[in-house]
């Protein structure tokens, strides 16, 4: 087949006979009549296809160029200075809270801005754990506080009472592409000298206007986090991205993801920057190699060249999901008043439909419904599962209620609980979502719509 064919004649031959095989044999459509339709899926071609055959004949399977490009395409898509890919969005909120216990941040007496295992860091309690897991696992402590409904984000009115001499961060993630109040949380933290950490692995492109005019969610706090698992915003299969405009959060994030080695210089460069062999480092003699320096008790949490180069082409296509899930969602809205009119009654008086927050352009992930009193969650998630629509709860519902915290709730100790906690047990005990993905159409939606609509009905 490649007989008088040059290296580059023979890739360009691959990936255009990869390209008639994605569109022959993926993306053949489903049957929307009657086909399940999932709460997220996978939107891609033969662009995504393609780049990732790219990447595997390279053969180089850790970060490489397409990581690069990656990097710097997302960060000037959100507008930030610093962008590190990582492994996924879990590693993404994990890097980002311990880049804040790092001893850089330190004023040489042990404190500084750094957090340390005891202090404490506002969080919410609805959500999905890893936002808080890193918390927990360093030794500081979550203190919760509870939501609104149906924003279902932070109630910021409780900051001021979940707030102690011992609180050091806010870390807080966008519901469903909902964004928290950012203007009175930015304030708070501010105000207080506190570290904000906005976990924005479900609500990629929404967007928030601040006093100085409008941000994408993950670029108003001091790091922002998001996840690229094939149901969020844009899928690389596997990944993550950390990002920041502080030089010295970067410095830190790049180490700790990268073995928590001081030096900078990228995998396969050795001594990019002249300087491998003329540092004097800790107790090591004078010389030591830069490439096997350690400032921080790190790990290995990059993503692979294949990985970025899927992300590559979905960075493309971004803006257009976007717009499509902002019109889903909308249609979605519009056609559940209208099913449950044909059936005789207001859907809002069975069901408590989602709001966006004051100043915000949602990237919706999933349109949330919470029943009202008298209106059973399990019958009307039976009912829409079996007619074929895949539901959610809102992740943990309440964290603390896990078995993962029962040795702390047995104690009392290791995390705080600022007032009540009404509206999370509500989420946990009454709400549900489905998808509005952008490769769901006006069929599949109209099938949401009815379904729901039957379901929540009065006997």
């Amino acid at each position: 087949m490649f007989e008088n064919m040059t290296e580059q004649e023979a890739r360009e031959k691959i990936l255009e006979s990869v390209r008639c095989y994605c569109g022959k044999y993926h993306n053949t459509g489903r049957d929307e009549e009657t086909g399940r339709i999932p709460y997220a899926s996978r939107v891609y071609d033969g662009d995504e296809m393609s780049n990732l055959v790219d990447s595997a004949l390279e053969f180089w399977l850790t970060a490489g160029r397409y990581s690069e490009e990656f990097e710097k395409e997302f960060s000037a898509y959100l507008g930030v200075r610093y962008c590190s890919l990582v492994n996924s969005g879990s590693s993404a909120n994990l890097l980002a809270f311990m880049a804040l216990t790092s001893p850089l941040l330190s004023d040489g007496k042990g404190r500084g801005r750094r957090i340390l295992p005891g202090d404490e860091v506002i969080t919410v309690a609805a959500g999905f754990p890893t936002t808080v897991a890193p918390i927990v696992q360093y030794g500081a402590v979550p203190v919760f506080i509870d939501v609104t409904v149906p924003g279902y984000n932070a109630d910021v009115s409780i900051l001021e009472d979940a707030l102690s001499d011992k609180t050091r961060a806010v870390m807080l993630a966008h519901t469903l592409g909902n964004p928290f109040d950012l203007r009175a949380v930015s304030e708070f933290c501010s105000r207080h000298g506190l570290w904000l950490i906005e976990d924005n692995c479900d609500s990629l492109g929404s967007r928030y206007e601040m006093e100085d005019g409008w941000h994408y969610t993950g670029t108003v706090g001091d790091i922002g986090t998001s996840s690229f698992y094939p149901p969020h915003h844009m899928t690389m299969g596997e990944g993550g991205a950390v990002y920041t405009d502080d030089p010295l959060l970067n410095k830190i994030i790049r180490s700790l993801r990268d073995w928590g080695r001081d030096c900078v210089c990228p995998s396969g460069r050795d001594n990019l920057c002249g300087h491998r062999f003329d540092g004097q480092y800790g107790e090591l003699p004078f010389g030591y190699d830069h490439k096997y320096v350690y400032s921080h008790f790190g790990y290995n949490l990059k993503a692979t060249d294949m990985q970025a180069a899927v992300g590559c082409a979905q960075l493309k296509k971004f803006p257009v999901f976007v717009e499509k899930r902002r019109a889903n969602f909308a249609y979605l809205y519009d056609r559940l008043h209208k099913e449950a009119k044909k059936l005789g009654y207001d859907i809002e008086e069975r069901l408590m439909l989602p709001e966006a927050s004051p100043h915000s352009e949602p990237s919706w992930f999933g349109f949330m419904m919470t029943c009202r009193d008298g209106v059973s969650r399990k019958s009307v998630v039976e009912a829409v599962e079996a007619a074929g629509i895949q539901t959610r709860a809102l992740f943990a519902g309440n964290l603390t209620k896990h078995p993962c915290f029962d040795e702390m709730r047995k104690s009392g100790r290791g995390y705080r609980i600022a007032g009540g906690l009404d509206n999370t047990d509500l989420i946990m005990n009454s709400s549900f979502w489905v998808g509005v993905y952008p490769g769901m159409t006006e069929k599949m939606l109209d099938r949401m719509a009815a379904a729901i609509a039957h379901a929540a009905a009065p006997c």
